[in-house]
């Protein structure tokens, strides 16, 4: 069951953002290498660390748009 924001530490780990995101460990690891995520690698490591506070300003920042073939669809089903 998913936990409520307060209840995640104020750092995290990839497998807690992963949790909180709805996303796979791999792929928050991907978006973290590709500088999509806000995230801070530990000096002389491969290991990731995320603010909590950060993430959360990062997600009200995404902007949410349909793709083409969403818009197409909800036309065609609207017909």
């Amino acid at each position: 069951m998913p936990k409520h924001l307060e209840e995640y530490p104020e750092v995290l780990d990839a497998a807690q953002v992963a949790e909180l995101l709805g996303l796979s460990v791999d792929y928050v690891r991907r978006l973290s290498r590709q500088g999509v995520l806000p995230a801070k690698r530990l000096p002389g490591g491969r290991t990731f660390r995320y603010f909590r506070d950060e993430l959360v300003e990062w997600l009200r920042e995404q902007d949410v748009t349909a793709s083409l073939d969403e818009v197409e669809e909800e036309r065609s089903e609207a017909s």
